[in-house]
């Protein structure tokens, strides 16, 4: 399967992966959760070229994940902020820092520390469950085709 046709696969793991699946994206999406916004800041911070920043950018704003806001005029400059469907995934960059703070932190100790504003305490990301508020394990999970989605609608149809 090429790269391209990521996104034309029934299942959300790749789907979601054709919009922010590459190195550069993870790394802009960490940066924008952190208060990063505009183009030279990311520049600055991440290193790559000006070419790969573009095409990155265009791509999560193309997919609703950043929207361009203006800032300046003559030349135009734009901050680059975190739409509702960007904000979403926060708990997808914080399940990557708790999985990375966990097996690469240098001695055990994470390079940053989040903290709760709420409770004031530095946290961990765990996951749960929506219904019963367990935390979830992998041999907690069993998985099921839904029956009800369009793509299990239209395979039933073809092969009838």
């Amino acid at each position: 399967m090429r790269w391209e046709q990521l996104g034309e696969q029934n299942c959300s793991v790749a789907r979601s992966l054709s919009v922010f699946g590459d190195r550069w994206t993870l790394l802009i999406l960490r940066d924008s959760f952190l208060g990063i916004k505009r183009f030279d800041d990311f520049m600055d911070d991440l290193k790559l070229s000006r070419t790969i920043l573009t095409d990155r950018l265009n791509k999560l704003v193309e997919h609703d994940v950043l929207i361009k806001v203006p800032y300046q005029t003559k030349p135009t400059r734009y901050d680059y902020k975190l739409t509702e469907k960007g904000r979403a995934l926060h708990p997808v960059i914080l399940a990557i820092v708790q999985w990375g703070d966990t097996f690469y932190a240098e001695d055990g100790e994470p390079p940053v520390l989040r903290t709760h504003k709420k409770c004031g305490h530095d946290f961990q990301a765990i996951v749960v469950c929506s219904e019963c508020s367990e935390p979830i394990k992998p041999q907690d999970v069993t998985v099921r085709v839904n029956r009800n989605s369009p793509a299990y609608k239209r395979n039933a149809l073809q092969k009838a």
